[in-house]
């Protein structure tokens, strides 16, 4: 069941907390929410505390009257309430994303907070190719009637990048990812995140996140990319080996930015790392 609670500045934010054992916390990608970690519920509530939370303007939460408000340190800062109003003292962070940002962050700044961290397709190096992607559909409403139209036509539109891809599971993604309007499908996040993205990047330069990653030298971490990831190269995850030998990686085949956490590779990264942790 959805429950909520206040960031520090006051905005009510969604959140589910089920399961028990070892707590990781679910992060979601830039646009995403709480709905992508479904499988990892499905599968691991009965092994770990599964905690989803909402971004500021996404899926369930309330919008930021100041668009800029979306950026890495804010829902950080809101996620690290979350933990308060929990009471958990650390969480693994399971990091899709910009959600893996927020991790690699709290290596930084919140280490005392930090159990270890489980990367979902992102990584202290993010190719550009990727960024362009995201870009090219952030704050625009998909061209889907319904969700039975969006799962007869994401084969062809995801593809080369995603295959092997029932009908099903599209229309699960599509369910997740988007709500049904009188006019057709419409955005879960406040739109106006665009314009936090644009403005926040303006510089045209992305800070080194490679320090950051370098403080999670302590920590269990484990990483998840998808094969065909325009995000993630294989190069950089070469390095990042390099850096942490003891990383838990796999990568999943017949996937790009990012893989939905429901495949075989994906949920062995996430069991091996439990086995560690517990």
């Amino acid at each position: 069941m959805t429950r909520f609670f206040h960031a520090p500045d006051g905005l009510r934010l969604a959140y589910d907390d089920r399961g028990s054992g070892h707590p990781i916390l679910c992060l979601a990608g830039l646009t995403r929410n709480m709905a992508d970690f479904e499988p990892v519920r499905e599968t691991f509530a009965d092994k770990a505390r599964i905690i989803r939370l909402d971004y500021r303007g996404r899926g369930l939460s309330e919008w930021d009257q100041d668009y800029l408000g979306y950026n890495v340190i804010n829902e950080g800062r809101d996620a690290i309430a979350l933990l308060d109003h929990l009471e958990i003292d650390r969480v693994t962070i399971l990091g899709t994303s910009r959600g893996g940002l927020i991790a690699l962050t709290w290596a930084v700044g919140h280490a005392d907070r930090l159990h270890g961290v489980i990367l979902n397709d992102i990584g202290p190096a993010i190719d550009a190719q990727g960024l362009s992607q995201i870009m090219s559909y952030l704050g625009f409403r998909p061209q889907y009637r319904d969700y039975e139209d969006a799962a007869d036509r994401l084969p062809q539109d995801m593809a080369p990048r995603f295959c092997n891809v029932s009908r099903e599971q599209w229309r699960a993604f599509a369910q997740r990812v988007w709500k049904e309007a009188p006019d057709g499908l419409d955005l879960r996040y406040d739109p106006a995140l665009r314009r936090s993205v644009l403005e926040q990047s303006a510089s045209g330069t992305l800070p080194d996140l490679w320090p950051l990653f370098e403080a999670l030298k302590p920590f269990p971490t484990g990483l998840i990319r998808g094969a065909n990831s325009d995000l993630l190269s294989q190069a950089a995850v070469s390095e990042m080996l390099h850096c942490k030998p003891d990383m838990i990686y796999a990568e999943v085949p017949d996937r790009g930015h990012v893989p939905f956490l429901d495949e075989p590779e994906a949920v062995s990264v996430i069991e091996t790392y439990l086995d560690r942790a517990t």
